[in-house]
């Protein structure tokens, strides 16, 4: 997780809220799957017609592997919002507008663990933001906002046209700039991007429904704190068209397994939104998890194959 301090906003302003760590069982199953995801980034699109025995009865080209797991990934969401309806736990309103921010997160980062290290530097031309940049701004936005959301639902106003024009300041100044978010390895960036979407949910998964109606400001306009944690889905989807344009004026074109590893990362991300921010670590988590370690066996087999 990202260090904090006493200092840091989000932690300050919600420490009257119940805060909701994400599960460990979910936590190994990222590893799981980010693990079958770096066995199939060994392979080539001339790997692709490889034959599989898969079951031991027929033969597919090992392509199908990587939709098998995408399948199995959308099963697994499927029964994981079954065990959470049979379960009968509200996972609460916040948490329902912040599970979809982790569906956009892995979308996005299903294009960036198969980007070239040079891609992340690589200048765009006509004064557009490089890879590093748009991620450091990502990053530093997804601070904001929960630091910002913090500090506003600790203020207990109504959201009329009555709030405060200022914009506190001292919380923005408080946070790490842009520049900083997106120093380091690509690997470090993107770990970031993990963290700070994590601690977010922590702090603010389990924040009491009535609080979503309390006022805040957003680019000027009188809301509530429903709608600024409902912008964390969008501001990641908003700049994941943005690094797919800069890619584009780069000239760099994915390949055929870079596309179906994306397939599977977004995949993931949707199933896991059936508990993200929920404080339960039951049937429904367990069923993720069972599924990433499946898939991890099953991305092992067809490397093995196509490799000989």
């Amino acid at each position: 997780m990202a260090s904090t301090t006493t200092a840091d906003p989000l932690l300050t302003y919600t420490d009257d809220i119940e805060p909701r760590p994400i599960p460990e069982a979910l936590l190994a199953a990222r590893r799981d799957v980010m693990a079958a995801v770096r066995e199939l980034s060994t392979l080539t699109d001339a790997d692709m017609e490889t034959f599989w025995a898969w079951k031991g009865d027929g033969e597919n080209e090992i392509r199908y592997g990587f939709y098998r797991i995408f399948e199995e990934f959308e099963r697994a969401g499927i029964d994981a919002q079954t065990a959470v309806r049979a379960s009968g736990l509200e996972r609460g309103r916040a948490a329902d507008l912040i599970a979809p921010a982790t569906a956009a997160r892995w979308d996005l980062q299903g294009i960036l663990i198969q980007l070239p290290d040079a891609a992340w530097d690589a200048d765009p031309g006509d004064k557009q933001w490089t890879v590093r940049e748009t991620l450091g701004h990502v990053i530093g936005g997804q601070r904001s906002y929960g630091a910002v959301t913090a500090w506003w639902q600790a203020q207990g106003l109504p959201a009329d046209s009555n709030l405060p024009t200022a914009r506190p300041t001292a919380i923005h100044d408080a946070l790490p700039s842009d520049e900083e978010e997106a120093a380091g390895t690509p690997a470090e960036v993107r770990a970031r991007l993990n963290e700070v979407l994590d601690q977010s949910t922590e702090r603010l998964a389990g924040l009491p429904q009535e609080r979503l109606a309390h006022g805040t400001r957003w680019m000027g306009f009188a809301l509530d704190i429903g709608f600024r944690i409902g912008r964390w889905s969008s501001h990641f989807r908003e700049h994941t068209i943005q690094v797919e344009k800069t890619l584009t004026m780069l000239g760099h074109t994915p390949t055929e397994v870079d596309r179906l590893i994306r397939l599977i990362l977004a995949e993931w991300g949707r199933a896991e939104a059936a508990v993200y921010g929920s404080a339960d670590e039951g049937e429904a988590v367990a069923a993720l998890a069972a599924t990433a370690a499946t898939a991890r066996v099953t991305a092992a087999e067809i490397v093995r194959i196509a490799q000989g």
